[in-house]
Formats: C-alpha cells, sequence, structure tokens
C-alpha cells in the first residue's frame, strides 16, 4: 500500500542530495478545503451509532481482552464527581455521569462470552443487564459481593496502578469499602486491570475505523477555513484571531475540543535555533511572508484527533510557495514516513523511535519525535514513541508494545535551513491522524503534503 515505505533509505538519498524534492513523492497526501464537505450528526443522531460501537466493543472485542490478558472479572466502581477515566468508554449514551454510586460488574464465562453486568440504584439499560436496583447503599455493596461469591473468579481486575493513570480509575475509599464486603479469600484474588483497560482504551474496532476518517476530515476541514483569505488578512489578523476562529468555528459545528488550538507563526529574524523545542512565537500579526502553524484537537462519536499543519502568506507580487519551502515540507513527510515505516506488531515504542532516529541521522534530518496514541482521548495510552523534550528511550510507556489495530498521532518536527531567510531554521511541524492495521499506517483522513496559501 505505501510503495515508499519500502524505498525509504532511497528516497532518504533521493532528498538529502536533491534539494528539489517536492511532496509529489510522497504518498496519502490530501488536500480538504472545508469543513463543508463534511456531514455531522446532531447530539440526537450522535446516540444510535455511538451504541452501536458500544455494542460491538462489548461483544467482539471484550472477549477477546479479557481471556488475552488473563481477568476473569473486571469491576469498574465509581462515583459521581469521581467517574473513573475509563467510565465513559463503557456506558451507553446518553450519560452524563455516574449515578450516586455506579457499579459495572464483567465476568468472563467458562465458553469465553462476557456477562455485563449492572450493579446500581439505577438500571444502565442495554448492553448491561440489571441484577440489582433499589434500596440503600450498604445493601448495594452486599449485592456485589453476593454477587462476586456466586461467580468465583480467580482474577478480579479492579482499576489501579501507578503507572497509567486510565487504569487508576478505582479511588481509594472505594477499594476500602470492596475489600471491607469480600472474604479474605475473595480479597487475594484482586489485581490490577491495567493492561485491559490500556488495551480496551487503545484498540479499535471496524466500526470506529469506518468513521474515524470523516471525525479527522473535520478537524482538516477547519484548519482549511482558517488558514484561507476567508479568515486571514495579512497586516491585521493577529494569531490570537485565528486561533478563536477555530474554536468557534468547532463551536458552530458542536463538536468538542480538548484542548484550545493554538496559533503561532515563523518569519525571517524572528531565529530558530537547532537547539530550541520549538520555534513558533504567538501575540503577533500576521504579516506576509509568515509560514502559520495550528495545533488542534476535537473529539466526535468518541473519537478524537489531534493536528498540527503549516501556512505560508505569500509576499506581495508572488504567487506560488517558494521551493525552499515546498522543500521542506517533504522534508517533514520523509520524517513521517521514516516513523510510520517502524511500526511493526510487538515492537516497543521505544524501538520505534530507535529505528526513526536511526533513518533521521541517514538521511541528515534534524529531526524531533513526539508520537502518542489516539481513540477515546487526544493523549491516550498505549507506547509512548519519544517525547518533546526526551528523544530517548520513555521508561514504562515507551516500553509498551504496538498493536493491530491501534490509532496514532504522527506527531513531530524538522527543521530546515532556508536561503531565503539568510540560513535561519524554518520549523516543519506536523502532526496527523493515523491507523494501523497490523501490517501498515494509513492515515485516516490523508496527510499535509502542501501547504495551504494565503494570498
Amino acid at each position: 500500500m505505501h510503495s515508499i515505505l519500502k524505498t525509504v533509505v532511497a528516497m532518504a538519498c533521493v532528498i538529502a542530495t536533491n534539494p528539489l524534492a517536492t511532496a509529489a513523492e510522497f504518498k496519502q497526501g490530501r488536500v480538504i478545503e472545508s469543513a463543508e464537505e463534511f456531514s455531522v450528526l446532531s447530539h440526537k443522531a450522535r446516540i444510535a451509532p455511538e451504541n452501536a460501537m458500544l455494542n460491538e466493543r462489548m461483544q467482539t472485542l471484550l472477549p477477546q481482552l479479557m481471556a488475552a490478558t488473563d481477568i476473569d472479572m473486571w469491576l469498574v466502581i465509581n462515583r459521581e464527581y469521581a467517574e473513573d477515566p475509563v467510565y465513559y468508554t463503557l456506558v451507553p449514551q446518553p450519560t452524563f455521569a455516574a449515578r450516586r454510586t455506579t457499579m459495572l460488574v464483567f465476568h468472563r464465562n467458562a465458553d469465553g462470552t462476557v456477562e455485563r453486568l449492572s450493579v446500581n440504584r439505577y438500571p444502565l439499560g442495554e448492553p448491561y443487564e440489571s441484577v440489582w436496583s433499589g434500596g440503600d447503599l450498604d445493601q448495594q455493596w452486599q449485592a456485589l459481593a453476593d454477587l462476586i461469591a456466586e461467580r468465583n473468579p480467580q482474577r478480579i481486575g479492579i482499576n489501579v496502578s501507578r503507572d497509567w493513570p486510565v487504569a487508576d480509575g478505582l479511588t481509594h475509599g472505594l477499594q476500602e469499602r470492596l475489600r471491607e464486603v469480600l472474604s479474605a479469600d475473595l480479597q487475594q484474588r484482586l489485581v490490577s486491570a491495567e493492561e485491559l483497560v490500556v488495551r480496551w482504551v487503545e484498540t479499535r474496532t471496524p466500526q470506529e475505523v469506518a468513521v474515524y476518517p470523516q471525525v479527522v476530515a473535520l478537524a482538516r476541514g477547519v484548519i482549511a477555513e482558517a488558514f484561507s483569505n476567508k479568515v486571514i488578512t495579512p497586516g491585521v489578523t493577529t494569531t490570537e484571531d485565528v486561533a478563536w476562529f477555530i474554536r468557534d468555528r468547532f463551536a458552530e459545528l458542536q463538536l468538542p475540543i480538548w484542548f484550545m488550538p493554538y496559533v503561532t507563526l515563523q518569519r525571517a529574524g524572528n531565529g530558530c535555533t537547532d537547539e530550541q523545542a520549538f520555534c513558533g512565537q504567538a501575540g503577533h500579526t500576521i504579516q506576509r511572508g509568515d509560514v502559520i502553524h495550528t495545533d488542534v484537537g476535537i473529539c466526535y462519536l468518541k473519537l478524537c484527533t489531534d493536528t498540527q499543519e503549516l501556512a505560508y502568506v505569500l509576499p506581495f507580487g508572488t504567487s506560488e510557495v517558494p521551493q525552499e519551502l515546498q522543500d521542506a515540507m517533504a522534508r517533514g513527510n520523509l520524517w513521517q514516513d521514516h516513523l510510520t515505516a517502524a511500526f511493526k506488531t510487538g515492537r516497543s515504542g521505544n524501538e520505534v523511535l530507535e529505528q526513526t532516529l536511526l533513518k533521521s541521522t541517514e538521511a541528515s534530518l534534524m529531526s524531533s519525535t513526539y508520537t502518542h496514541p489516539l481513540g477515546f482521548y487526544g493523549h491516550a495510552p498505549g507506547p509512548t514513541i519519544g517525547m518533546w523534550d526526551n528523544q530517548g528511550p520513555t521508561p514504562i510507556r515507551g516500553d509498551w508494545p504496538i498493536y493491530a489495530n491501534t490509532a496514532y498521532a504522527i506527531e513531530g518536527n524538522v527543521k530546515v535551513p532556508l536561503q531565503m531567510w539568510d540560513g535561519q531554521n524554518v520549523q516543519i511541524m506536523l502532526e496527523q491522524s493515523a491507523f494501523f492495521d497490523g501490517t501498515a499506517v494509513t492515515y485516516l483522513a490523508g496527510r499535509q503534503t502542501q501547504w495551504h496559501v494565503i494570498r
């Protein structure tokens, strides 16, 4: 699927020796002009597909993961105002909180199927069977204890973890209460469910993969709108104006953001040393000749994106992006290809980083890699592949292996000196959402290989 991935070293030589290598040589480039190209469901209309995706996960994915992680029963217990981070990935919509004390119980049967049970004052409905409702809190805890004793699981997973926040949702008070109602024998069977939680959150199902391109395309479409003359008037518009346009545009589309969008610029004379982590500056009026960068993230249909793209403001009297900048973008795309070529099932995030750095060094790329998983969260659990302030191994999270059917923000940058800027670096900061199927990495809505242009 990616011919470029089979010729990475050869392409590295082409780029290193041919300064005119362009985006045309890179695969999966896609130009999206507006979010208007894509439909957005109303909040009411989102409920059915979100619940269909949840049911698919419950029926097909959860039994596989519980078997793979050797968990016989998984308890997710939380309260209103202190919801477990994984709670909203497990409950049907519309759900806005854990009402009072909410107890979810997943029990793996001998035939491999998983019972989905609730012990709640307020039944949840599908995909859960209510085994208790009503009564007071003491009765609820006793009902949970009786259920556990009746099923007699050998390994009972609870959400406690030192290293993974997403798997550490069982509060101290609830854990104490759980232990109080269990026999000494059952208490000894409690184990951390962190591996199950991380695998559950990081794994994407076929239905999710089907809709994910639309989610990512909407994010890219809003960036395209922002990086246009419909929004930017050179000499007038500020970086903050563009950032707030992006935020307001997502609000108009009823697409929640998971962080405040930001916009920065680079220009000749502002400096961008080899040692600087990031060269973009905010708080300026956009001028002709500027390079503009944005970073945005939305969540839609429970799936989150993380996207960074670049634009160039044409100087007066010009009509094309300078070849030097086109070449710089191509070098950023080459770095992406080094990274995605390093993805291999079972390889750790640290090993992927090591391979990427090796190829980038061979191609004389001044690169930095800080890639992370995507899914129910923008910064999702799974293998960390470098960090902006650490281009070496990351303990624990960097040791996590790459699994098939996982999504990532392919994030990082390269610095390229420009003759047009008297040798000053331009920093090509790119981030595009992608899916790894176990064999190859595919960008969910294409990737930027061409500059956005403000005329």
